[in-house]
This record gives structure tokens, C-alpha cells and sequence, in this order.
């Protein structure tokens, strides 16, 4: 995300989010933060997970 983020300026960014506010509007926003978070911390949880099992299959194979 920082990779894409790196290569626009500031007005850039500023023109992409006074797009987004008009396309969704001010009220809608939070929403789809609240769901981005939700979604973001359901994929780390799921990452956590496999990494956990990969570990305990380490641990007990050897």
C-alpha cells in the first residue's frame, strides 16, 4: 500500500479522497472504514493462524 502511496503527491491524494467523499459521501464513509478494518483484521487473524499451525508442525514433526 505504501509502494502506491509513494509515487502520488499530496494534491493527487487530496484530489483522490475529495472524489471519494463525493462519490460515497461524508455519512458512508465510516462505514466502509469500519468494514476495511473488519476485513483487514479478519486476513491478519487468518495469517496468524497458519503461521501458528505451521510452527506447531515443526515442533511436533522434529
Amino acid at each position: 500500500m505504501l509502494l502506491f502511496i509513494g509515487g502520488l503527491g499530496a494534491s493527487e491524494v487530496l484530489l483522490i479522497a475529495l472524489v471519494v467523499l463525493l462519490f460515497f459521501g461524508g455519512k458512508r464513509i465510516p462505514e466502509l472504514m469500519k468494514g476495511l478494518g473488519k476485513g483487514v483484521r479478519s486476513f491478519k487473524d487468518g495469517m496468524k493462524e497458519v503461521e501458528d499451525e505451521i510452527k506447531d508442525a515443526d515442533t511436533t514433526g522434529k
